[in-house]
């Protein structure tokens, strides 16, 4: 057995109705599934969903699985993320061979990956 792709990134929120709609914003359409214990977002056939947390304090993934999610460009992705409210925890940098990464922590204190690799394609 090995790994096929991403395929759900699940994250906690504090706030679903609020975080239904910032996501909302971030990815430019809704949720195809909406129900309190779970929204989830078809993000060119790759799942985003939400979780309602009722801890009084964002969670803080610090040490947790970092996700990212492909984009055009990580530097205006991360630049949009950042003025859409999210908080900056490591700015868009080069890894190697044209591929970039930046993390911002969203209002709810997960971390949200974004990465530009100009070398993936699916099949």
């Amino acid at each position: 057995m090995s790994l096929q792709g991403l395929r759900t990134c699940i994250y906690r929120v504090t706030d679903l109705p609020k975080a239904k709609a910032w996501y909302s914003e971030v990815i430019g359409n809704g949720p195809y599934f909406d129900e309190p214990f779970y929204v989830g977002f078809n993000v060119q056939g790759y799942e985003l969903g939400l979780i309602p947390d009722e801890a009084e304090q964002p969670v803080a993934n610090e040490g947790g699985v970092h996700t990212y999610w492909g984009v055009d460009d990580a530097q205006a992705t991360y630049q949009r993320l950042l003025d859409l409210g999210a908080s900056p925890h490591e700015a868009p940098n080069e890894v190697g061979s044209g591929i970039v990464v930046a993390i911002v922590k969203d209002p709810w204190g997960n971390l949200l990956g974004v990465i530009y690799n100009p070398h993936f394609s699916l099949p």
